[in-house]
């Protein structure tokens, strides 16, 4: 049974947010997964130095992986800490891991990390199962999204009335 992200603000601390994903592409199932980090990365992370601009998530001979995430040097770290480019390993339940990369194979679906955040003191990641969109898609999901703005304007505007 696939783990949900938890709702912001429940003892959840987020250090980062992918805010070009839901742009690029339409998130069909979104879950949680743990993160295999050293120390100098969490170190960063509580400072909120990270970005997850470019990563995207793999799955290779039956483990998840996490590429492209940055981390930023911790600077108090010794021997001049991590890699801040370094591949990760995603914390799954092997069931997990077999029911996404099923997913991943049949349908031909990207696997991105939404969101970075702190859980109960430790570091998780929001990972989606995402279809990538074209540019008529994006378009119509600003036009939308403006429409939706406006509408919500014209009430505040009609209840001061």
């Amino acid at each position: 049974m696939p783990r949900h992200p938890a709702p912001e603000g429940t003892g959840v601390k987020s250090i980062a947010l992918n805010r070009r994903a839901r742009h690029d592409y339409e998130i069909l199932e979104a879950f949680e997964a743990g993160l295999a980090l050293v120390g100098s990365e969490v170190k960063s992370l509580r400072a909120g130095r990270a970005d997850l601009k470019d990563s995207y998530g793999l799955i290779e001979r039956g483990e998840a992986w996490l590429v492209g995430l940055h981390i930023s040097p911790y600077q108090f770290a010794r021997d001049g800490g991590h890699d801040p480019e370094r591949t990760r390993k995603l914390l799954m339940h092997r069931g997990e891991i077999e029911r996404v990369r099923g997913k991943l194979d049949q349908k031909g679906l990207t696997l991105i990390p939404l969101r970075l955040y702190f859980k109960e003191g430790k570091a998780k990641v929001e990972m989606g199962l995402a279809k990538g969109k074209a540019l008529y898609d994006k378009r119509e999901t600003l036009k939308r999204r403006q429409a939706e703005r406006e509408m919500q304007r014209a009430m505040r505007h009609k209840s001061f009335d």
